[in-house]
C-alpha cells in the first residue's frame, strides 16, 4: 500500500450516478449537473449536495422542489458542458437541445432525453453541509431511451460508464423491500 493525499478519498467514494437537476423559479427553468447524490431510504428519499455557488441553489431554496434526471451515457459530453456554465444568463435547455416536458407534482421540467426522471420535493436542508433531503413524488422511465448505461464520476475529471449488469437479487432477497 502507498499513502496518497486525502483528496484522493473522493475518487473512491464518489457516489454517482451523474444526474441533471432541473429547477423552475420565477418563470425560468434551469438545469445543472451534479454527482453528489445518494438514496436515504427505500421510500424515494434522496440527499443532494450543492451550495450558493450554483445558480440553481436559490431556486431549490425558494421552491423546495426539483426534478432529478438520469442522463444516458451517450450524452456525457453534453452533461459535462451543462455543468460548466451558469444558467443565470443562459437558457441551457435551448443551448444543449434538451426537451423540457411538464411534470405533474413539481414546477421543474422533466428532460425527454434522459432515461429516467424523478420529481422531488424538499423535506429538509442541512445548512452546515449544504445537503438537501428530497422525497421522490413521482418516477418516470423513458422506454424509448436506447442507451441505458449510467455515468459515474470519479471526482478527478474522469468517468466510468456502467457495464455488465449482474443479477444477485436471490442473494439479497431477505433485505429487499417488496415490489422493488
Amino acid at each position: 500500500m502507498k499513502e496518497v493525499n486525502i483528496i484522493k478519498a473522493l475518487t473512491f467514494i464518489e457516489p454517482g450516478p451523474v444526474v441533471l437537476v432541473t429547477t423552475f423559479n420565477e418563470q425560468k427553468q434551469n438545469v445543472m449537473t451534479i454527482s453528489w447524490t445518494m438514496p436515504t431510504d427505500w421510500e424515494g428519499g434522496i440527499a443532494l449536495t450543492t451550495g450558493p455557488w450554483n445558480y440553481s441553489f436559490q431556486a431549490l431554496m425558494k421552491t423546495k422542489e426539483c426534478v432529478i434526471a438520469i442522463p444516458p451515457a451517450d450524452i456525457l459530453e453534453k452533461v459535462i458542458q451543462i455543468g460548466d456554465i451558469s444558467g443565470e444568463k443562459t437558457d441551457k435547455f435551448s443551448l444543449f437541445n434538451l426537451t423540457p416536458l411538464p411534470a405533474k407534482t413539481v414546477q421543474a421540467p422533466l428532460i425527454q432525453e434522459c432515461m429516467a426522471c424523478l420529481e422531488c420535493k424538499m423535506t429538509d436542508y442541512i445548512e452546515k453541509y449544504g445537503i438537501f433531503i428530497f422525497k421522490t413524488t413521482r418516477v418516470l422511465i423513458n422506454e424509448s431511451c436506447l442507451d441505458k448505461k449510467m455515468i459515474h464520476a470519479i471526482g478527478d475529471g474522469t468517468f466510468i460508464i456502467d457495464g455488465e449488469k449482474k443479477d444477485c437479487r436471490s442473494l439479497m432477497a431477505d433485505k429487499l423491500p417488496p415490489d422493488l
